[in-house]
């Protein structure tokens, strides 16, 4: 083993990250931004690489920024020592030092997959299977706006070609948003009515009756994988699960219930563990979503690599986070293109991250 190799600094920022469009909602809660961690990697030959996750607060999966800052403190020094290039080694020590709690470790298994791509001078969606090409894009018409239809035509107009409607509350309300929105933008759109595990199955029941004719993807009606498979039989739509999706052993059951799936990076551990979640999945032959649960650059970055490396012909939409918020974290990402995310071309994340834009670090372990 090369001793240039081995890992010798862990850092780690917070960062705050307002929403440029305002609060944003779902069915279980209101942030006004992303609370984000970032993290950078240095091995003793000067490589370096960063990684970042940030919870959509502390209402949405089990997972909140406090937590994430605790955990990293926990598992820094365990880095210490070993070879960053030996990433499922990483993996193995990080589920070994903290049990269970993903979303912790999700911006260091990232900084560890940007620094062994940027050493060995290859993009990280080039490791993870090859670049596909660009991603489609989704934007989110969100429960508070109180024009639903206005909305929706806008984003298809600022150039966004999936939209995703947050539904999960009142069954009829929703599907009247639903409708709204379906004849606002024209059948050409896809449609994503997401209920964030905000139904219960008698009122995913009701909405799937009082939006039939309606076409459209239903994200997640329920909060369990036995609720979703209850209503799996009266729903006429392809069915896509989200937050069930927590491992590679909850996708094995999902099996006959799911059409497609979506992948948030901070929720299974970071991209060792999506990657496996996602190559399961598209050998099952399902739709899949590879995104996250909040970030900027950074992590927007890893999102469309993990994307761009997913065949195309399984690949639903991803999102630009990088463009919710009002800062910007780093360099090189490219700006969308009709609807579409674009993986960076260079060595790792293909990013130039701004470290003076970060403040002073919570987390020095060296």
């Amino acid at each position: 083993m090369a001793s240039s190799t081995l890992i010798v600094d862990v850092t780690a920022w917070r960062q705050q990250q307002p929403f440029v469009d305002g609060p944003y909602a779902c069915s279980g809660g209101t942030a006004d931004g992303f609370d984000a961690l970032i993290v950078r990697v240095t091995a003793a030959d000067g490589w370096e690489g960063f990684g970042e996750a940030a919870p959509l607060g502390a209402f949405y999966d089990a997972a909140f920024p406090g937590g994430m800052r605790a955990g990293v403190e926990v598992l820094a020094p365990a880095l210490l020592g070993l070879a960053s290039d030996r990433i499922g080694v990483v993996d193995r020590r990080l589920d070994e030092v903290l049990r269970g709690h993903p979303y912790a470790k999700s911006a260091i298994d990232m900084a560890v997959w940007d620094l062994a791509c940027r050493r060995r001078g290859v993009a990280l969606a080039d490791a993870l299977g090859g670049n596909a090409g660009p991603t489609d894009l989704y934007q989110v018409v969100g429960p508070e706006a109180a024009d639903p239809a206005g909305r929706a035509a806008d984003l298809v107009e600022r150039g966004y070609r999936r939209l995703q409607v947050k539904v999960g509350r009142d069954p009829r309300e929703d599907a009247e948003r639903v409708r709204a929105v379906r004849a606002a933008v024209g059948a050409g759109i896809p449609l994503f009515a997401d209920a964030n595990a905000g139904y219960t199955t008698a009122a995913a029941r009701r909405f799937i009756a009082a939006a039939a004719g309606v076409d459209l993807w239903f994200e997640q009606p329920c909060a369990t994988l036995a609720e979703c498979a209850a209503i799996r039989g009266v729903c006429p739509w392809p069915l896509v699960l989200d937050e069930s999706i927590t491992s590679l052993a909850t996708l094995v059951d999902a099996r006959g219930i799911a059409d497609a799936i979506t992948i948030k990076l901070a929720r299974v551990g970071g991209i060792t563990k999506a990657a496996g979640i996602r190559d399961a999945a598209v050998a099952l032959g399902l739709h899949v979503t590879i995104e996250d649960t909040g970030g900027a650059d950074i992590d927007t970055a890893a999102m469309a690599h993990l994307s761009a490396s997913t065949p195309a012909r399984l690949r639903l939409h991803t999102v630009d986070f990088n463009a919710w918020v009002t800062i910007s974290n780093a360099a090189g990402m490219p700006a969308p293109q009709a609807g579409q995310l674009a993986a960076p071309t260079g060595p790792g994340l293909g990013i130039a991250v701004d470290v003076a834009s970060l403040g002073e670090p919570f987390l020095r372990c060296a």
